[in-house]
């Protein structure tokens, strides 16, 4: 969840640490805290909030080394004490992940007479760190780790010590490699622009970073090589362009995730042939909303395939004894690669034998070098908490590999059709008239999505970003299963919004509509089926999309439901980038 960053070079690392814990707010926005080394000491800097509230504190500091840190809290509420960097003694600490056994060791730190000044888990890493300082900062911090459950990507700074070190487990972090100057962040997107060259730490990695060189170490502080590789994040993914929010940015980017994704399966076509091959049984993992997308792949493949597929909540199955065979293949979806829980199922599925297919929008994630192969997602760099393009991009691909897994072409018909969907989605994003529904979600207090089938999926997707940006309350369902007890919720302050895609269902969705209809609710229909428009029109809302071929309807109707949920943040003034209380990358269980 958390973002950190370090700098040591040539520049002012105020301005550097600052900009990169903007880059890195998606990852958290409760609390934001700066260390400086000025004259040789640290100096800390931290405030509850927006990263913003930093500025005038260090403003005019001139300093060649920093950390600093953008919080998602875990354990201790936001405020000024429980921002990070934590300090004790010579050190200074920024860490994203969670310490489980935190409790254990304040208790024993607290015995030997230390003070603590947080209620934060982080605070025992920079006493530990301290309680092991003899004057070699590495093999503090390689002790200190070993005392720690639970995961943690660390950089720590020591007054007198003109370097910088950082330690890794279960949590990302890079380093960032540059001439004079070195960089370390948990994500790319930070040093965007910054440097030519980045290499992503493993797990038990510690990394000695100065000015002019970097070394990594395992955890007995043995030399390792790790690949150095061009870093390619981009400025320009922090440039809104025309739009308010980042989120708007990306539903527009939308076509593009669709075209990019779908290119980019044809490099790995015959690799993912090789790996599938045999394949008589497939689970889908993950979590939100690439656990809707997981749940459309599922539909995919038995209806082009016909192998059965179980589509699994990630942080459910990892918990399971599940029954793997020679022949099962899982796809872990996941759009940062680093999401905990999908991250350990897929290792429990891999160490029970089976093959690991990473959909994934971050080549150099965990999850992505733990797969056998990856099913690239293109969608480029998603600022905005709430997934847009990188869903409509896993379901480009899952497609695909359905398509592929059932021995068809992926060209011909099949790409011009994805093609002409990228094309109508364009559309959708520029023309698409919701502002109607989305004042009568803003004015519910309840908000339910239902669908069959296809549509059912989308429909879960709908609720879900509904819920995450605009705070209305709300799920989504099986047409059908409203009324097997969601009626009883219906009534004149709800709104039902139905999506049907699909002619042979139209009908029995349109029942579920003049249900909630006669039971005094309000109903919204998302719909390119021209019947169904007809007869609902004056008992529902109507929003029209255009036709398309049916598996492909998700990826209109996903436009839709996601835009939905914009507009209806925007008119309550909540902030559809920064919704309270989460963060973009899952990295903590």
């Amino acid at each position: 969840m958390c973002g950190i960053i370090g700098y040591i070079g040539g520049k002012n690392a105020a301005e550097i640490v600052y900009e990169g814990l903007e880059n890195l707010e998606y990852r958290g926005y409760d609390s934001a805290g700066i260390a400086l080394k000025i004259e040789g000491k640290n100096a800390v800097f931290k405030k509850k909030g927006r990263v913003h509230k930093l500025l005038p504190l260090i403003e005019g500091i001139q300093s060649d080394t920093g950390i600093g840190h953008t919080r998602w809290a875990t354990h201790g509420k936001p405020s000024d004490e429980n921002a990070h960097p934590h300090t004790y003694g010579k050190i200074a600490v920024v860490h994203n992940g969670i310490i489980e056994n935190y409790g254990i060791l304040r208790g024993q730190l607290e015995k030997n007479g230390e003070k603590f000044t947080s209620s934060t888990d982080s605070e025992v890493i920079a006493h530990l760190i301290s309680s092991y300082y003899t004057g070699n900062l590495s093999e503090a911090v390689a002790r200190a780790v070993k005392m720690l459950e639970g995961s943690y990507a660390l950089i720590v700074m020591c007054e007198g010590v003109e370097e910088i070190v950082a330690a890794k487990y279960k949590s990302p972090l890079i380093i960032g490699l540059g001439y004079g100057e070195n960089f370390c962040a948990s994500d790319e997107p930070a040093l965007a622009g910054k440097c030519p060259q980045i290499c992503v730490l493993e797990d038990d990695d510690i990394a000695v970073i100065s000015k002019s060189e970097v070394a990594v170490f395992d955890s007995n502080l043995n030399p390792v090589t790790r690949q150095n590789i061009l870093n390619l994040a981009l400025p320009a993914v922090f440039d809104l362009g025309n739009c308010p929010h980042y989120m708007l940015k990306e539903l527009r980017e939308v076509p593009a995730s669709i075209k990019n994704t779908s290119s980019a399966f044809f490099d790995v076509a015959d690799s993912f042939k090789e790996v599938i091959s045999g394949a008589d049984r497939i689970i889908v993992l993950g979590c939100g909303t690439a656990y809707h997308a997981g749940l459309l792949g599922k539909r995919y493949i038995e209806s082009f395939a016909r192998i059965p597929v179980e589509a699994e909540n990630a942080g459910e199955f990892r918990y399971k004894n599940p029954v793997i065979t020679s022949g099962t293949v899982v796809f872990a979806v996941s759009q940062s690669g680093e999401t905990a829980d999908t991250l350990e199922a897929s290792k429990l599925a891999k160490s029970l034998g089976a093959k690991l297919v990473a959909v994934t929008n971050s080549p150099h994630s965990q999850l992505s070098r733990l797969a056998d192969l990856v099913l690239p997602v293109v969608a480029g760099s998603e600022i905005c908490v709430a997934a847009t393009k990188s869903y409509t991009g896993q379901i480009t691909a899952l497609y695909l590999a359905a398509l592929l897994l059932a021995g068809a072409e992926i060209s011909g018909e099949n790409t011009r059709n994805l093609g002409i969907c990228a094309g109508q989605c364009k559309d959708l994003c520029q023309n698409l008239n919701v502002e109607t529904v989305a004042h009568m979600c803003a004015q519910s207090s309840g908000v339910y999505f239902i669908g069959r089938d296809l549509d059912y999926a989308v429909a879960l997707e709908g609720s879900l970003k509904l819920k995450e940006i605009s705070y209305i309350p709300g799920e989504g369902y099986p047409a059908g299963e409203l009324k097997h007890g969601t009626l009883a919720l219906i009534d004149e302050n709800t709104l039902t919004v139905v999506i049907i895609t699909d002619e042979a269902l139209a009908g029995k969705c349109a029942n579920a509509v003049n249900e909630v209809v006669t039971r005094g609710g309000k109903a919204a229909v998302i719909t390119n089926v021209d019947s169904a428009a007809e007869e609902l029109k004056g008992q529902a809302e109507i929003i029209l999309l255009p036709k398309c071929e049916k598996y492909l309807s998700p990826l209109l109707s996903a436009v839709a439901v996601q835009m939905l949920a914009y507009r209806t943040a925007v008119i309550l003034g909540r902030n559809p980038d920064k919704p309270r209380n989460l963060a973009k990358s899952v990295t903590v269980e």
